[in-house]
């Protein structure tokens, strides 16, 4: 029987995470880019000065809401995405690409990374732009809302858009019990035992106590413990990168080049033949490149509809640096470590030590820090892991609010933080497969929604051009609901 759910998971896997559905994610950003003209690039200042520079100078980006409100401020919005998206994808992630694709991995992973901007903005406009109040007063939004709202308020497509929800309901509620708790924890129980010799049955019920005490308390108590943990390790992690770049600064042009050469196959990788080689780093750079930002997944456009502001663009803004962040800067950095290390030939992409996963990384770290070096990155991916934790709670609460009602997420709670313990001490071969199944099994509902809905992104983006940066005098467009488009009008 598990032999038999295995084959039915492979087939289903190589579908998911095969060729096609990376043109279809690629290709969903290609068309967003396309519709907002290049939005990412033509408005980068105004995007970069209303995301991470207002929280210098806009006290609204960072003021917490008061007791009574449920909605939280868009920068905890932001740490508790990035919490989500910055996981083990960006040290195991990104070495894996590197071993499997050569150094040419990584062009393609910025490829995505720019494409997939458009389809977490895309992603966060319609989640804001379709969001409703649930029974508790909290915002509810995601794709399951703007599939059933949104898709289902086209002519003969209403069944069609309230079975999609469901489907992406169903498959967010199994991964995150998968790819957003069991995968991570059981990664953090693994590198506490090599680097401390901790034992697994103890980081669980550590990590169970934490993880009870902050999921347990709602959204309000997640994004309190994100958005201190995530700019401090964020922060930690890109200083020991940077430091190790600087170290190796001499390497920078060889790196570069072979980053370049390797993507288009003008060198061999690992000593396949060119054609093989172009394929490899193509599909290992797409495929690591989504699951670490997991830019048309979905996922976390349901915290990102949580936040208290207004505008639906502004939100999507957030977006768009949320992939950046995490992508062009955390991942980058990982790359570079690793591949200016000397670790890896950079004329063969062939890797010249034993060791793979966070080992890699850990062993470039250890180039410059010393014996320092493995014990870094076990803690930064216990931080990185067990934020993607805390982050994915929510998504797995939201999916089964949409299913099963306001009153059944304390029972998921409950159930998430057990499957901590079990996560961190059981061998979880089969389960990891079945949950990054579930993970890219998200993305094909979502992608549909975003493309039928491809002209009301385009609607907003272009109001929100015309009023806030042309100076235009026209009525915004806030919320598909009308009681709420008139709320957010007269809070403006």
């Amino acid at each position: 029987m598990v032999e038999l759910i295995a084959n039915v998971n492979n087939a289903i896997n190589g579908f998911v995470w095969g060729v096609p559905m990376l043109v279809l994610l690629v290709g969903t950003g290609i068309l967003m880019t396309i519709l907002t003209k290049f939005f990412q690039l033509s408005h980068i200042g105004h995007w970069f000065k209303n995301t991470v520079g207002g929280i210098f100078h806009d006290q609204h980006v960072t003021k917490h809401t008061d007791a009574d409100d449920q909605s939280i401020s868009q920068f905890q919005s932001l740490c508790t995405a990035l919490a989500a998206t910055i996981g083990t994808g960006n040290i195991v992630g990104v070495a894996s690409a590197l071993v499997a694709g050569g150094p040419g991995a990584i062009f393609w992973m910025w490829v995505v990374a720019f494409f997939g901007m458009m389809t977490n903005y895309s992603e966060n406009v319609l989640g804001i732009y379709y969001r409703r109040r649930n029974s508790k007063g909290e915002w509810s939004g995601g794709a399951m809302y703007y599939l059933k709202d949104g898709l289902g308020s086209y002519k003969g497509c209403k069944q069609i858009g309230a079975v999609l929800a469901v489907l992406f309901s169903a498959f967010c509620l199994l991964a995150s019990f998968g790819i957003g708790n069991m995968s991570q924890v059981n990664s953090i129980a693994a590198n506490m035992t090599s680097a401390f010799s901790i034992p697994a049955t103890v980081t669980g019920i550590v990590l169970g106590i934490i993880g009870a005490l902050v999921i347990v308390g709602g959204l309000k108590r997640i994004a309190a413990v994100t958005e201190k943990l995530v700019p401090f390790m964020a922060i930690a992690y890109v200083i020991g990168a940077l430091v190790i770049f600087f170290a190796n600064i001499g390497h920078v042009g060889a790196v570069f080049t072979a980053i370049f050469k390797g993507s288009f196959g003008l060198r061999a990788v690992g000593g396949g033949i060119v054609g093989s080689g172009v394929k490899l780093a193509l599909t290992w750079g797409m495929k690591r490149g989504v699951f670490s930002n997991e830019a048309g997944l979905g996922s976390s456009v349901m915290v990102h509809s949580s936040s208290n502001v207004k505008e639906p663009v502004r939100q999507g803004m957030w977006g768009i640096f949320e992939v950046f962040a995490d992508t062009m800067v955390v991942c980058t950095l990982t790359a570079f470590a690793v591949l200016s290390s000397g670790l890896i030939d950079l004329d063969t992409g062939a890797v010249l030590v034993d060791v793979s996963g966070s080992a890699l990384v850990g062993q470039a770290f250890a180039t410059v820090f010393g014996s320092f070096g493995p014990a870094f990155i076990a803690i930064a991916i216990l931080l990185f892991a067990f934020s993607t934790v805390l982050g994915w709670s929510h998504y797995g609460s939201k999916a089964c609010e949409y299913l099963f009602g306001t009153k059944s997420t304390i029972v998921y709670k409950v159930v998430f933080v057990l499957m901590i313990f079990i996560g961190c001490t059981m061998n979880l071969g089969l389960a990891w497969d079945l949950s990054d199944t579930f993970n890219g099994l998200m993305a094909i509902p979502n992608l549909i929604g975003v493309i039928a809905l491809s002209p009301v992104v385009m609607k907003i983006t272009q109001n929100y051009v015309a009023r806030i940066i042309k100076k235009e005098d026209v009525k915004p467009m806030l919320s598909v609901f009308p009681e709420i488009q008139e709320e957010q009008e007269k809070a403006m």
